[in-house]
């Protein structure tokens, strides 16, 4: 190993999770030897605070949470750090994607999420990562410090949203591809990434420190924030060409394989 670990962030979807979106219970056991070297642990998602802590809620006060791909960072309920969207940049976005076919979208704010759909399929998939979720009849009516705009498009966010948002928005924002068939426009400065270089300062790890897995888009400022950075072996092949290891897929458990491995090579 090339040098002592002091922290690891993991993204979920495609990575810590299995292909159900469940975590295994094997995770939990792997944890407490994780802590007992004094490593600290962050899942870092595109998913909202509040449905990170609920699948963590037994350890949920030992993490530091990377929520809304980067733009909130959480530690015992207090906000340690986040990367706004302006009012007004959020109201010109969800104008945007309403013009788009058979397009979602989710406002993100720090309070809560609001959606203006009532599609049954497309509440199935918003709640799988919001479970701090508003209708309300009008997003631009919506007060809240934002912190993202997520848009869904089931017939891929690559292909039927990107294109348009990124003309519209990308010089300004932060337009990401975080699944396939989820978007987000965050501000220009956020990402996962810069919320690790956040985090290395405010809690003095450094690079060669830092251990991150990813999967896609959404991951590949965090896995440059880390010397030990893993793609999964079910990543895009892009987040593999940038990564310097690879890790098992997430239907083998990749990540904790990796930090077993790491864990048993320092016990």
């Amino acid at each position: 190993m090339h040098s002592t670990i002091k922290f690891i962030a993991t993204d979920m979807d495609g990575t810590l999770l299995d292909p159900n979106g469940q975590l295994t219970p094997d995770f939990f056991p792997l944890y407490e030897r994780i802590k007992k070297q004094g490593i600290h642990f962050a899942p870092a998602s595109g998913r909202q605070y509040y449905s990170l802590k609920d699948m963590f809620s037994r350890i949920e006060n030992e993490l530091i949470f990377i929520a809304e791909n980067g733009t909130l960072v959480m530690q015992n309920d207090e906000e340690l750090y986040s990367c706004t969207l302006d009012t007004a940049a959020a109201k010109q976005i969800i104008k945007t994607t309403r013009a788009l076919e058979n397009t979602y979208m989710v406002l993100c704010g720090k309070r809560s999420a609001y959606i203006e759909t009532q599609d049954p399929k497309a509440l199935e998939e918003i709640r799988k990562y919001y479970h701090r979720c508003e209708y309300v009849e009008d997003l631009l009516s919506v007060e809240d410090d934002f912190i993202k705009v997520a848009i869904c498009n089931f017939e891929g966010a690559e292909e039927h949203v990107f294109p348009t948002i990124n003309a519209r928005f990308g010089a300004e924002y932060q337009v990401v591809v975080s699944a396939n068939i989820w978007l987000d426009v965050m501000n220009k400065e956020a990402s996962k990434g810069a919320a690790i270089r956040f985090l290395q300062q405010h809690l003095g790890f450094k690079f060669e420190e830092t251990m991150s897995f990813g999967d896609y888009f959404n991951d590949v400022e965090m896995l440059k924030e880390s010397y030990h950075s893993y793609a999964m072996d079910n990543a895009h092949p892009e987040i593999k060409k940038l990564s310097r290891f690879i890790a098992p897929s997430n239907d083998k458990a990749g990540v904790l394989t990796v930090i077993d491995n790491y864990l048993a090579s320092i016990e």
